[in-house]
């Protein structure tokens, strides 16, 4: 792609550019530029929503940019407030750097290795002393600090902000400082912050660099933004199989936004197949994204196994446990994660979301008495095999 088109692509997909004139002319400068992306290492591992922006990324290094992956190991010991109720119980050293290592081995999966730097923000933020924190306090006022949302929410509603949530905004804004960054990207949620950083680097005697932001991404609820904690993501380091399963499970209203925000297809490739077969474009999206995180050779099987498991089948190679005789239906499922708890397997089997052997379990003190191997399933995807002795 040319810098006009990588330009183009970006205002198509951006919330917000802090300024649309400024980008194109550094993207057109022919200068080499540093593109700054913060990471909170508190959570290490990566979804489709991460994505995002980490595909712009790619694109701007391949018009020669350097990517400056900033973790941020000394921040996270704070952690971002951001949409925050309360106060974060802060990270360990050891904990930061354990989760970035993690972070890093997922991003390379996008960006490319060679031309993406790697650093962490103790190397300067580390080094501050008193006066120097008492110089970046300064250049900034509380008034504008309690601007952010979560701050006056939080201020409005009683609920205690500890002093130290308030440098979060100027640490994460210094390090643009440190790297002299020309351009940061990020999500809508952190807009605050990146421009924090745009002008503290005017204070600091240097260019301001351009900001831009992208949408957060729904997760599979179509509600809520992608998460983790509230299991509605599809990993980029997930099983290529529970990858396929979990795009097909992407709402009809928010396919769309999907192919745009997360692949590399023309909108030529997809638009009009939406509009005409809806499950057909369901199909092409989870081979996609199969295809970009596990390669071409994955994207067959884990399509046989969906449409055998969504015609009532078992698929291959489900995990096996061992069990003795006399083993509860309940003990099993928490034995296996097909459960977390045996409060939540309890529910599970009175909502008719368990099956043994393809039928429903109903009974909650049902056991397995006989030897031999059994299949339990939960909803549709999710199985184990236990050879009870």
């Amino acid at each position: 792609m040319t810098a006009r088109e990588v330009y183009e692509n970006i205002l198509r997909d951006a919330v917000s550019v802090f300024s649309a004139e400024g980008l194109k002319e550094k993207l057109e400068s022919g200068k080499k530029l540093k593109i700054k992306l913060g990471a909170d290492p508190s959570r290490p591992d990566l979804h489709l929503g991460h994505s995002v922006v980490l595909r712009k990324l790619r694109m701007l290094q391949g018009l020669g940019h350097e990517i400056i992956f900033v973790i941020g190991d000394f921040t996270g010991m704070i952690g971002d407030p951001s949409g925050r109720s309360k106060t974060r119980v802060p990270l360990t050293f050891e904990q930061t750097r354990k989760n970035a290592q993690s972070y890093y081995e997922q991003v390379i999966k996008i960006l490319d290795r060679d031309k993406t730097t790697i650093t962490y923000n103790s190397e300067w933020l580390g080094k501050m002393n008193f006066a120097d924190v008492l110089s970046l306090a300064g250049k900034y006022t509380l008034a504008r600090i309690m601007e952010r949302d979560d701050f006056q929410k939080r201020y409005n509603d009683n609920q205690p902000i500890g002093l130290h949530e308030l440098f979060y905004p100027l640490m994460q804004g210094y390090d643009s400082v440190a790297l002299n960054a020309d351009i940061e990207v990020g999500g809508t949620d952190q807009t605050f912050n990146l421009l924090v950083g745009r002008e503290l680097q005017k204070d600091y005697g240097q260019a301001s660099q351009e900001v831009i932001t992208f949408p957060l991404l729904p997760g599979l609820d179509g509600v809520e933004k992608m998460s983790k904690s509230l299991d509605n993501y599809i990993g980029i380091d997930e099983p290529a199989d529970i990858m396929y399963e979990k795009c097909m499970k992407v709402p009809d209203n928010l396919i769309l936004s999907y192919f745009n925000l997360t692949t590399d297809l023309k909108e030529s490739d997809y638009k009009e197949l939406i509009d005409k077969d809806i499950r057909a474009a369901h199909f092409l999206y989870a081979e996609t994204i199969v295809r970009i995180y596990h390669g071409l050779e994955a994207v067959a099987s884990a399509a046989e196994r969906y449409r055998n498991v969504a015609k009532g089948g078992v698929p291959d190679n489900i995990a096996e446990f061992e069990a003795v005789s006399g083993s509860s239906i309940i003990e099993l499922l928490v034995s296996s994660k097909l459960a977390p708890s045996k409060s939540e397997a309890r529910r599970l089997i009175q909502g008719g979301g368990i099956k043994l052997e393809g039928d429903q379990v109903s009974d909650v003190y049902a056991k397995l008495d006989s030897p031999g191997s059994y299949v339990i399933s939960r909803g549709k995807n999710k199985f184990a095999k236990f050879n009870i002795k």
